[in-house]
């Protein structure tokens, strides 16, 4: 794992800073990957929320790093939204300063990045999409609803073994003001920490 990208994790793995309220949402995260876990199956965890382009992305990428971290086998993380949009480059740009490497691999209007933690793993690769576009696993999934707005607009996920809503403010709030690269630094701190108690109470 990348250097800086391990300080990062090193500096977020106290999990005692993930409240009661918020250890509650997450249990039932833990317990659907701790079953698959004790039956050796893929488990397939699908971050969803409205655009796919900030949340969901963080939480996709942070639970598929973390996994590694804890050395959790069979972990597959996913992104998709209600509509496409785009990732947008702040998300890039925050997960680059906490230590990933990033780079674009199609320029387009919906760009498709190449997210890596290591040099030797594949890259998580990260661009907008529906969360039931063929890229996404069609069956054997949770789906994880990431923002109030999708989890309350899309109250049927085809496919979905489970539904399990992890709800985080927007950082979008602070597009365009002089917080925004605090905001968002933040947000995706708080998302990695919330994965590192999840991967953490799982038992091998």
């Amino acid at each position: 794992m990348y250097k800086n990208l391990a300080e990062t994790i090193k500096g977020i793995i106290d999990v005692r800073t993930v409240s009661e309220e918020r250890k509650t949402i997450l249990q039932p995260l833990i317990d659907y990957v701790q079953r698959k876990a004790n039956s050796g199956a893929d488990i397939n965890l699908n971050f969803i929320c409205t655009h796919n382009s900030r949340r969901s992305h963080f939480a996709q990428v942070w639970a598929q790093v973390v996994s590694a971290y804890f050395n959790i086998p069979n972990v597959h993380c996913y992104s998709g939204g209600t509509e496409e949009t785009a990732l947008f480059p702040k998300v890039a740009e925050t997960l680059t300063n906490q230590g990933f490497t990033i780079f674009k691999i199609a320029e387009t209007d919906n760009p498709v990045y190449a997210i890596k933690y290591k040099d030797n793993a594949l890259p998580i690769i990260g661009f907008s999409k529906k969360y039931d576009s063929p890229f996404n696993p069609a069956s054997a999934f949770v789906a994880i609803m990431t923002c109030s707005q999708a989890d309350g607009g899309c109250p049927f996920i085809a496919g979905a073994e489970k539904r399990i809503p992890i709800t985080f403010e927007d950082p979008k709030i602070s597009d365009g003001t002089p917080e925004q690269a605090q905001v968002y630094a933040e947000r995706s701190l708080q998302i990695a920490t919330e994965m590192c108690y999840v991967f953490s109470m799982i038992k091998s």
